[in-house]
C-alpha cells in the first residue's frame, strides 16, 4: 500500500514542479546578491572623491574572496552538509535562507557606511572599515547561500529521482544563472539610477531575498504534507547520519573526480564572471556603464542551455561524455580571451555565448551524476564536501588575480584608476580548463570500471521502474 501512495504522489508533475520553480526562485534571489558587485568594480575603485570607495585590485579580491572564508576555514558547509542529514531540508534550508538575510544586511551597512575612512590591521594586512564588514556580511552570506545551494540539490533529488532528476536540476541551475545574469546586467543601471549609490542596489536585493524566503516557507508547507501522507516511506525510514559516512565518502575515487572537477570548472567560471567586466572595459573597450551586458549573456544563455542538456542527459544519458566536452570548450574559450590582438567587441560577445554553452554542459551532467555515485542517505554531507572543495576555489582565485592584476597587469592610469593587462589572468583561467578536462576524463575511466552508470539514461523506462517497485515490496517485512 505504501508503495502505492509513493508511486501516486511521484506521478504527481503539477506538485514536484511547483516545488521547483518554489525553490529556484529562492536560489534565483540568492544568486542575484552573489554577483551583484562584479560589474561595480570600476566604480568600487574610483576615488572616494568621485563617488567611489577607492579600492585597488587587492581590496575587491579580498572581499570577492571573503565569500569562502567561513565555508573553507570554519568548515561551515560541511556542518551544513551534516545538520542537513540530519535535520532534512526544512529546516536547512529556512535556516540557510534567514543566514543570507543577515549577511546581506550586514554587507550593505558596510557598503552605506565609510567609517570616516578608518582602517585596522589584521594579520599584518591593513583593512579599511567599509571594506572588513562589507566582506564579513559577504563571508556570512556565503555560507548561506552554499547551504541552500546542497539543500536544493537534495530536495530536487527528494521529488525527481528516478523521473526528470537532471532536467529539474537544470531548470534550477538556469533560475539561478537568471540571478547571475540580472545582477551583472542590471547592477550597474539600478546604481546610476540612484545617483552612483553602490548600496542601494544590495537593498534591492535584500528585499528580493525576503520574498526568496517567504517562497522557501511555502515550499516547506508543501513538502511537510507530502510527509505527513507518506508515512512511512523510505525516504523517512533512511539510516541517521554518522561521522562515519564522511570517511566512507571521502575513500571513494568517483568522489573525488566529481569535487575536482567542479572546483576546476568553477573555478575558471564564476571568478571570471566577478572580472569580466573589467576585462571588457580594459581589452574590449566598452564604457563602464555597459561593461556587464556581454557577460550578462553567459547566465542567460544557460536559461535554455542546461535545461536542454538535462534533458539530454536524462533520456539518453552519456553524462561523462558531456562533461569532456564542456570542459574542451572551456579551455579553448579562454585561450582566445588571453590572446591580446583579438579585442573586438564582437569577439568577446561570440567567446562568451561558447563560454555559456560551455557553462551548461558540465554543470547539466554534473550534479545529476552525484546521486549516481553516492547513496541517498548521504547526499547531504556528500554535497557539502563537494561545495566545500568547490569554496577553496571561489575563494582562492579571484584574490590571486587581484593580487596578479595588481602586480602584473598595470598599464597606467586613467583619472587615478589603474588600467590593466588581462593576458596573464585569462591564462590562468586556461589552466584551470586543462586540469578541469583531465579530470574529467579520469572520471569517466572510473565509470566504466565502477559501473556508476554516468553515461546511462537517468529516466527509467517502465519496464525497469515496475520490476524496482516489484522488489521493493517483495523486500518489504
Amino acid at each position: 500500500m505504501t508503495q502505492q501512495i509513493q508511486r501516486k504522489l511521484s506521478e504527481s508533475k503539477t506538485a514536484r514542479w511547483s516545488v521547483l520553480a518554489l525553490v529556484a526562485f529562492t536560489m534565483l534571489c540568492g544568486y542575484f546578491i552573489t554577483d551583484m558587485m562584479a560589474p561595480l568594480q570600476d566604480l568600487l575603485q574610483t576615488p572616494v572623491g568621485g563617488g567611489g570607495l577607492g579600492w585597488s585590485g587587492d581590496d575587491y579580491g579580498k572581499f570577492t574572496s571573503a565569500y569562502g572564508w567561513f565555508n573553507v576555514f570554519f568548515l561551515m558547509l560541511i556542518f551544513g552538509g551534516m545538520i542537513l542529514d540530519k535535520m532534512g531540508v526544512r529546516f536547512t534550508g529556512l535556516m540557510a535562507t534567514c543566514i543570507m538575510i543577515v549577511g546581506v544586511f550586514i554587507k550593505w551597512f558596510g557598503i552605506s557606511h565609510n567609517f570616516d575612512g578608518a582602517t585596522v590591521t589584521i594579520l599584518g594586512t591593513e583593512w579599511g572599515y567599509t571594506l572588513l564588514v562589507a566582506s564579513l556580511g559577504y563571508a556570512i552570506f556565503g555560507v548561506g547561500v552554499e547551504i541552500a545551494g546542497i539543500t536544493v540539490s537534495k530536495i530536487i533529488v527528494k521529488w525527481f529521482k528516478g523521473k526528470e532528476m537532471a532536467l529539474a536540476m537544470g531548470l534550477e541551475m538556469a533560475c539561478a544563472r537568471i540571478g547571475t545574469g540580472l545582477a551583472i546586467g542590471v547592477t550597474p543601471l539600478l546604481c546610476k539610477a540612484f545617483n552612483n549609490s553602490i548600496s542601494m542596489p544590495i537593498l534591492i536585493g535584500l528585499i528580493l531575498l525576503c520574498i526568496g524566503l517567504l517562497s522557501f516557507i511555502v515550499f516547506v508547507v508543501m513538502d511537510k504534507r507530502r510527509d505527513e501522507e507518506l508515512e512511512n516511506t523510505e525516504e523517512e525510514a533512511e539510516e541517521p547520519f554518522r561521522f562515519s559516512d564522511i570517511f566512507s565518502i571521502i575513500s571513494m575515487k568517483g568522489f573525488w573526480y566529481v569535487a575536482l572537477l567542479c572546483v576546476l570548472f568553477y573555478s575558471a567560471v564564476f571568478p571570471f564572471l566577478k572580472y569580466a567586466p573589467s576585462l571588457m572595459i580594459n581589452k574590449f573597450g566598452i564604457d563602464p556603464e555597459w561593461s556587464g551586458v556581454i557577460p550578462a549573456l553567459l547566465p542567460f544563455g544557460n536559461i535554455l542551455l542546461t535545461p536542454f542538456f538535462g534533458n539530454l542527459y536524462d533520456r539518453k544519458g552519456k553524462g561523462a561524455t558531456i562533461m569532456i566536452v564542456g570542459a574542451i570548450m572551456l579551455v579553448f574559450i579562454h585561450f582566445m580571451f588571453s590572446i591580446p590582438a583579438l579585442n573586438n567587441w564582437v569577439i568577446a560577445l561570440g567567446l562568451i555565448l561558447l563560454l555559456g554553452i560551455a557553462f551548461s554542459l558540465v554543470p547539466s551532467a554534473m550534479w545529476p551524476s552525484v546521486p549516481k555515485i553516492i547513496p541517498e542517505n548521504k547526499l547531504g554531507t556528500a554535497y557539502a564536501l563537494i561545495f566545500w572543495v568547490q569554496n577553496w576555489g571561489l575563494m582562492g582565485v579571484p584574490y590571486l588575480i587581484g593580487k596578479v592584476l595588481d602586480k602584473y597587469c598595470i598599464t597606467g592610469y586613467v583619472n587615478e584608476k589603474p588600467t590593466y593587462d588581462y593576458t596573464i589572468p585569462m591564462m590562468i583561467f586556461t589552466c584551470f580548463g586543462i586540469l578541469a578536462l583531465m579530470i574529467a576524463l579520469l572520471l569517466k575511466r572510473e565509470d566504466r570500471i565502477k559501473g556508476y552508470g554516468l553515461e546511462l539514461p537517468n529516466i527509467k523506462k517502465p519496464e525497469e521502474e515496475a520490476k524496482i517497485i516489484a522488489e521493493e515490496m517483495i523486500a518489504e517485512p
